[in-house]
């Protein structure tokens, strides 16, 4: 009889966003605004010329200092004045069930993937639900 137990070995590169649409370091915040919401995106990675992620940003981010510009009127600072610098990343072999379980304690709700520190993609709730959804039908498979 067959293990009817989810895979451990659900890997984030079977799952992941390979287009990470990540902003330049020398974007400012207007210009991440943008981004975000002509890609439909609740945040991005930052990366700098060399495609390591130096941040990441956040509508959340945006919009805090939105509302400080609003009153201010003075040009967009640039993102790295924003940006969290303590990204978590991980790597396309992280096992998507490490990463839900991070999820658990409150960690963030997308995640960089890198290789050798170098962007190549992004994972987020939506893509680690699908990935479980997809293993657990699996299970229920009918004989």
């Amino acid at each position: 009889m067959e293990d009817l137990a989810m895979p451990s070995s659900i890997l984030v590169k079977d799952y992941m966003q390979h287009n990470a649409h990540a902003i330049p370091v020398s974007a400012n915040v207007e210009q991440v605004v943008d981004h975000l919401l002509a890609n439909h995106l609740t945040g991005a990675p930052v990366i700098d010329q060399s495609r390591q992620v130096v941040g990441f940003v956040s509508e959340q981010d945006c919009i805090k200092e939105m509302l400080n510009s609003a009153f201010f009127c003075a040009e967009p600072p640039p993102v790295s004045s924003i940006m969290r610098t303590d990204v978590l990343t991980v790597t396309p072999d992280t096992s998507i069930l490490e990463i839900a379980e991070t999820m658990l304690l409150n960690k963030p709700k997308n995640y960089p993937v890198v290789v050798n520190g170098k962007l190549v993609g992004l994972i987020n709730r939506r893509m680690i639900l699908h990935a479980l959804m997809h293993n657990d039908e699996a299970r229920y498979v009918r004989y």
